[in-house]
């Protein structure tokens, strides 16, 4: 079963969003957000913004 991690991490003066896929791939936003539920909405936004990489998580042959 595929998981999205979604998480905020100190950076600067607020929180960086970041994205992990199943894969091991990570994508972080390059801005920081004033509080942690701003950069987890803001990675949110980033995994509907990218629709193909959700669905690569129903392929068969996509590595969990």
């Amino acid at each position: 079963m595929g998981q999205v991690t979604l998480s905020a991490t100190p950076k600067g003066n607020g929180y960086q969003a970041t994205v992990t896929y199943p894969n091991g791939v990570s994508i972080s936003s390059s801005e920081a957000f004033p509080t942690q539920a701003e950069a987890i909405e803001a990675a949110a936004l980033k995994v509907l913004g990218m629709p193909e990489r959700l669905a690569d998580l129903d392929r068969p042959d996509t590595p969990d």
